[in-house]
């Protein structure tokens, strides 16, 4: 079998409350290994909109990429992820859905003393973090003033995208690998890990809260190069 096309793409897809801005780190560490690097700008308003939004960056590169999402991301690459110019899927500390599920449903029945994410109710179809909890349950290791920037700017998470739902998931059909936050507070690594061997994921651990991406870029991108580079071979 001869190796595809060397895979230089990387498309990075945010999570709800957050907006892509927040993979700086990562993608600094990727274009300098020489990655061409696209951010989705998801408006996380239901998992159809950021799909297609998705496809539009996907439509636009010049071959293959590794598409990579960090937590209701992990939803949108899943379904996105059969794109023709998706080599392959990075999990972010992200869910990953099977078919006819969604964040929704996987969030729903929570593990006895799992911690259980300060989700306030709907707000005209919005979802928000609740402000004084959010460094806790999502930015635990971060500054506590970045922190709280991150709680004060949060990007309202539609109640669609929350329950949007898979058709054919991309996990079983394109290489994946998954990095799971040993720190989190908002999917808890046991529920990474269970979602990782179900997608048949190659996985890594670090330490690390839900907002590893941002506290730890250098182990985030080091997982989607080798994404990336495994997808080159034979």
């Amino acid at each position: 079998m001869n190796a595809g096309p060397e895979v230089k793409n990387i498309v990075l897809v945010h999570g709800g409350f957050v907006d892509g801005s927040g993979w700086q780190g990562v993608y600094d560490h990727l274009t300098a290994d020489g990655y061409r690097v696209a951010v989705v700008q998801n408006p996380t308003l239901s998992l159809a909109g950021d799909v297609a939004v998705t496809h539009r960056v996907l439509d636009g590169l010049d071959g293959p990429a590794v598409l990579a999402g960090h937590s209701y991301g992990g939803a949108v690459i899943t379904e996105a992820g059969n794109h023709a110019n998706v080599a392959a899927l990075a999990y972010i500390a992200a869910f990953a859905p099977d078919k006819g599920e969604s964040v929704g449903s996987l969030v729903a029945d929570p593990a006895p003393g799992a911690p259980v994410p300060p989700i306030l109710p709907p707000q005209d179809g919005f979802l928000f973090l609740d402000r004084g909890k959010f460094a806790t349950s999502f930015a635990a290791d971060l500054p506590a003033t970045q922190a709280a920037f991150m709680a004060d700017s949060q990007v309202p998470w539609g109640v669609d995208a929350l329950g949007g739902t898979i058709s054919e998931p991309a996990w079983r059909t394109k290489p994946s690998w998954y990095l799971v936050a040993t720190d989190d507070h908002m999917i808890p690594p046991p529920v990474q890990r269970a979602m990782s061997e179900r997608a048949g994921a190659t996985v890594t651990e670090t330490p690390g809260s839900h907002a590893v991406y941002v506290s730890n870029p250098a182990a985030v991108a080091a997982v989607i190069a080798q994404a990336a580079t495994l997808a080159s071979q034979p």
